[in-house]
């Protein structure tokens, strides 16, 4: 067994927040991985939707709707769960973050994937004046067009999330 496979998944929740447009929100991470990873690199130009851990004793959709609030400033009234996706889903960092990001404990993530409509308006949304900001920008996109957008090493997490949501994200 190598290194890597001795090393846990980190416990997660992701979620694809739509609008009653249906579109999905999407943001552009800052360079906090700067030190593990050159300015070229296609990650600091990728996007992603929110995800954050999921605290020992945590349930997963608390956590989810936590994660939102701390990233994005969404209240919660504003969200409704439409679904969770079927199965956990993970990923492997690459091989270079390994033993680098998350203080070096986790592999990957292991992701509890949630759908949540969006009832609020854009004003409810304000990704930098939160508690520890993660992204510098946001935008509402087409659920196809976020697999051009994202980092190649969660593509196949977001390639299930968005078949399993699929049928779902529509104008309300």
């Amino acid at each position: 067994m190598s290194e890597k496979e001795k090393l846990p998944y980190r416990p997660c929740a992701g979620m694809m927040i739509m609008s009653n447009q249906g579109k999905i929100f999407i943001a552009q991470r800052m360079k906090v991985e700067k030190n593990y990873i050159s300015e070229s690199n296609i990650y600091n130009k990728a996007w992603q939707m929110p995800q954050g851990g999921i605290d020992e004793g945590e349930n997963p959709i608390d956590a989810a709707i936590r994660e939102i609030k701390e990233e994005t400033s969404i209240p919660k009234e504003t969200l409704t769960c439409i679904k969770k996706c079927n199965d956990i889903l993970y990923y492997d960092l690459p091989e270079q973050w390994i033993g680098k990001l998350w203080h070096g404990k986790y592999r990957g993530q292991a992701q509890h994937w949630f759908l949540f409509r969006f009832d609020g308006d854009d004003s409810n949304i304000d990704i930098h004046h939160v508690e520890q900001p993660e992204f510098h920008q946001w935008r509402w996109a087409d659920i196809d067009e976020i697999l051009n957008v994202i980092v190649p090493f969660k593509y196949d997490v977001y390639k299930r999330v968005i078949a399993e949501f699929r049928d779902l994200v529509k104008p309300s």
